[in-house]
Protein backbone atom coordinates (compact mmCIF):
# COMPACT_ATOMS: atom_id res chain seq x y z
CA UNK A 1 0.00 0.00 0.00
CA UNK A 2 3.22 2.24 0.92
CA UNK A 3 3.93 1.90 -2.90
CA UNK A 4 0.85 2.53 -4.22
CA UNK A 5 0.93 5.82 -2.00
CA UNK A 6 4.15 6.77 -3.23
CA UNK A 7 3.40 6.56 -6.96
CA UNK A 8 0.08 8.64 -6.80
CA UNK A 9 2.15 11.44 -4.40
CA UNK A 10 5.14 11.02 -7.47
CA UNK A 11 2.09 11.08 -10.24
CA UNK A 12 0.38 13.94 -8.83
CA UNK A 13 3.93 16.02 -7.96
CA UNK A 14 4.82 15.84 -11.77
CA UNK A 15 1.43 17.03 -13.11
CA UNK A 16 1.77 19.96 -10.63
CA UNK A 17 4.89 20.88 -11.53
CA UNK A 18 4.15 20.78 -15.10
CA UNK A 19 1.45 22.72 -14.67
CA UNK A 20 3.15 25.36 -13.04
CA UNK A 21 5.43 25.67 -15.93
CA UNK A 22 5.65 28.99 -18.38
CA UNK A 23 4.88 29.01 -22.06
CA UNK A 24 7.85 30.61 -23.43
CA UNK A 25 8.60 28.65 -26.07
CA UNK A 26 11.57 29.14 -28.86
CA UNK A 27 9.25 28.03 -31.74
CA UNK A 28 6.95 31.10 -31.58
CA UNK A 29 9.39 33.59 -33.20
CA UNK A 30 9.72 30.40 -35.89
CA UNK A 31 7.27 31.10 -38.65
CA UNK A 32 6.84 29.72 -42.14
CA UNK A 33 8.19 32.64 -44.32
CA UNK A 34 11.31 32.67 -42.19
CA UNK A 35 11.98 29.08 -41.74
CA UNK A 36 11.32 27.58 -45.07
CA UNK A 37 12.78 29.09 -48.42
CA UNK A 38 9.72 29.04 -50.72
CA UNK A 39 9.71 26.21 -53.62
CA UNK A 40 10.05 29.00 -56.57
CA UNK A 41 13.37 31.07 -54.96
CA UNK A 42 14.66 26.62 -54.02
CA UNK A 43 13.94 25.98 -57.79
CA UNK A 44 15.42 29.42 -59.66
CA UNK A 45 18.97 28.27 -58.76
CA UNK A 46 18.71 24.33 -59.26
CA UNK A 47 20.53 22.99 -62.29
CA UNK A 48 18.16 21.49 -64.74
CA UNK A 49 18.45 17.83 -64.80
CA UNK A 50 20.34 15.72 -68.04
CA UNK A 51 19.28 12.64 -68.51
CA UNK A 52 22.26 10.17 -67.92
CA UNK A 53 24.18 8.26 -70.82
CA UNK A 54 24.86 5.43 -68.98
CA UNK A 55 21.94 4.51 -67.58
CA UNK A 56 20.11 1.04 -68.61
CA UNK A 57 16.97 1.76 -70.36
CA UNK A 58 13.74 -0.37 -68.83
CA UNK A 59 13.04 -2.32 -71.80
CA UNK A 60 15.20 -5.38 -70.67
CA UNK A 61 14.07 -5.05 -66.96
CA UNK A 62 11.30 -6.32 -65.13
CA UNK A 63 8.74 -5.36 -63.17
CA UNK A 64 11.33 -5.19 -59.72
CA UNK A 65 13.85 -3.39 -61.77
CA UNK A 66 16.14 -6.45 -62.44
CA UNK A 67 17.04 -6.94 -65.97
CA UNK A 68 15.06 -10.57 -67.07
CA UNK A 69 18.27 -12.50 -68.06
CA UNK A 70 19.60 -12.65 -63.87
CA UNK A 71 16.21 -13.22 -62.84
CA UNK A 72 15.56 -16.42 -64.77
CA UNK A 73 19.02 -17.43 -64.43
CA UNK A 74 18.35 -17.04 -60.50
CA UNK A 75 15.12 -18.87 -61.10
CA UNK A 76 17.13 -21.78 -62.54
CA UNK A 77 20.12 -22.35 -60.10
CA UNK A 78 16.85 -22.05 -57.35
CA UNK A 79 15.20 -25.49 -59.30
CA UNK A 80 18.69 -27.15 -59.56
CA UNK A 81 19.42 -25.84 -55.82
CA UNK A 82 15.89 -27.69 -54.80
CA UNK A 83 16.39 -30.86 -56.90
CA UNK A 84 20.43 -31.36 -55.70
CA UNK A 85 18.59 -30.84 -51.99
CA UNK A 86 15.96 -33.64 -52.63
CA UNK A 87 17.93 -35.68 -54.21
CA UNK A 88 20.86 -35.28 -51.09
CA UNK A 89 17.56 -36.14 -48.33
CA UNK A 90 16.12 -39.08 -50.43
CA UNK A 91 20.17 -40.53 -50.22
CA UNK A 92 20.26 -39.65 -46.46
CA UNK A 93 16.77 -41.26 -45.92
CA UNK A 94 17.61 -44.55 -47.97
CA UNK A 95 21.08 -44.58 -46.15
CA UNK A 96 19.55 -44.33 -42.58
CA UNK A 97 16.60 -47.01 -43.36
CA UNK A 98 17.59 -50.21 -41.63
CA UNK A 99 18.13 -52.91 -44.00
CA UNK A 100 16.86 -56.58 -43.00
CA UNK A 101 19.40 -59.54 -43.04
CA UNK A 102 17.56 -63.18 -43.47
CA UNK A 103 20.04 -65.49 -42.43
CA UNK A 104 18.95 -68.85 -43.52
Amino acid sequence: MKKFALTAFAAAAAMGLAACGSADDASEDATADNVEMPADQAMATADQPVPDPNASSDADEGASGVPQATASQAGEDAAAAAADAQDAAAAAAAASTPTENKTP
